[in-house]
């Protein structure tokens, strides 16, 4: 009997050795698709890491240079608008004060047609020189006519200038010049704030496109996490059944979180746990902020906490 003992426990059972291999074969299985989708998430979180820090650089060019720049061109055009007002406001007063001068004052309007009438004349004058055969004494008497209404017309044209109404026509065509600069002016600038605009419009979609990429690579890595997940807490339970078939000890316990432990320990150390938790997730939120690299630790203490 005692021989027959020894030799069972020497040589256990084909059906028991049978059973702990496929137990080890499956746990190195596990922990294999546990590894690889661990390494699944390293890839998804350096892209997301990539795409903050994409992100946060249109940011940057978004508002530092387009929309500063536009801002700027955009209040020089404010700026312009108010001048033009200003400008049109001075036309319209400055024409109606010319009509009311006109309709008390008429010798202006007299001297417009005097001068017409000299030149006229002085044309056809010049006229006869050319066409008709003249001895020296006609064309000389003609050339003193011409003279003459030379004359007369620079009379009426200094009596013109020196009148109200030329003057406030002058002003009239000053102001006229100057609205016509304000407006060439006010559309080269719109153009301009029209072009960071755009240009900001641009960097803003990309934004939107790399934003829409993160939230598919964000949800690619909840579900891969719970994969991986779901293969560790598979791999401890094989491993506790592995443990009490080769020494009987007491069975390691599952976890729903890869890194979250659950230690039968004083109240006081579990506070100093958590503390320490917060602390590193609250230094994970202010790298994450900064665009810095987060190690795969403090991307799973974020992502958890989005999930809650």
């Amino acid at each position: 009997m005692t021989s027959y003992m020894s030799r069972e426990k020497l040589n256990p059972p084909q059906n028991s050795r049978n059973s702990f291999q496929e137990l080890q074969s499956q746990i190195e299985e596990f922990r294999k698709k546990r590894d690889e989708l661990n390494n699944k998430t390293k890839e998804y979180i350096n892209q997301l890491q990539d795409l903050d820090s994409e992100i946060n650089n249109y940011l940057k060019i978004a508002k530092d240079n387009y929309k500063k720049k536009r801002d700027y061109w955009n209040e020089k055009v404010a700026k312009l608008k108010d001048k033009k007002i200003e400008y049109k406001k001075m036309l319209d007063n400055t024409i109606d004060e010319k009509r009311k001068i006109q309709g008390f004052n008429n010798n202006t309007e007299r001297n417009f047609r005097s001068i017409k009438q000299i030149e006229r004349k002085i044309e056809g004058l010049e006229r006869v020189i050319e066409t008709e055969n003249l001895d020296i004494s006609e064309e000389n008497a003609i050339i003193d006519k011409i003279k003459e209404l030379m004359g007369e017309k620079q009379d009426y044209l200094a009596e013109q200038q020196n009148s109200d109404v030329f003057k406030i026509e002058r002003k009239i065509q000053i102001i006229k010049i100057n609205l016509n600069k304000i407006y060439e002016q006010l559309n080269k600038w719109s153009n301009k704030s029209q072009n960071y605009h755009s240009k900001m419009q641009e960097t803003y979609q990309k934004i939107n496109d790399l934003k829409s990429q993160k939230k598919k690579i964000e949800e690619n890595l909840i579900e891969n996490k719970k994969a991986a997940d779901n293969f560790h807490d598979k791999f401890l339970g094989l491993m506790n059944q592995k443990k009490k078939l080769s020494r009987g000890k007491r069975p390691y316990k599952t976890s729903s979180k890869r890194y979250k432990k659950n230690y039968k320990t004083s109240s006081k150390r579990e506070e100093k746990i958590e503390k320490l938790k917060q602390d590193k997730l609250a230094t994970a939120l202010e790298k994450q902020k900064a665009g810095k690299k987060l190690n795969l630790y403090e991307a799973r203490l974020i992502l958890e906490k989005s999930e809650k």
